[in-house]
């Protein structure tokens, strides 16, 4: 997987007070298409089909915050899917956005296409953090 990619808004949307971890419900959702950097609201982004498992506009992503010796990290937690009924549709990308607003926050590139088959398990997992600020 590769790294974090963030949207170039995501930064205004921090400094503008549009975006609350503590407050406001973050979800993951699964695309085939590759997102842009430009790319600002949820709706800008082409989601893979709901179904066996995978519902529309994704799944929720607890958010948490860290602080070491001033440096805070905001994190998203790992989001799983279990497909049932048949296989999930074909994915690549897992986009971050805050369901409260629909604004994106970033994507990860997992670098080929993922299928998840009727009763596996898999997701998005994340290693690096959403935002630090220090």
């Amino acid at each position: 997987m590769s790294a974090f990619n963030k949207f170039d808004v995501f930064s205004l949307n921090v400094l503008s007070a549009l975006e609350n971890f503590t407050a406001h419900s973050y979800k993951v959702m699964l695309t085939d298409v590759a997102p842009v950097r430009t790319n600002t609201i949820k709706s800008n982004i082409t989601e893979i089909a709901a179904g066996n498992g995978y519902t529309a506009g994704g799944g929720v992503s607890a958010v948490s915050l860290a602080d070491a010796a001033g440096v805070t990290t905001a994190s998203a937690g790992p989001v799983t899917f279990t497909a049932s009924g048949g296989s999930i549709a074909t994915w690549r990308y897992a986009v971050i956005y805050n369901a409260t607003t629909n604004n994106l926050v970033g994507w990860y590139d997992y670098g080929a296409e993922v299928i998840i088959t009727a009763t596996n398990s898999g997701g998005a997992s994340f290693a690096t953090g959403l935002l630090t600020l220090g």
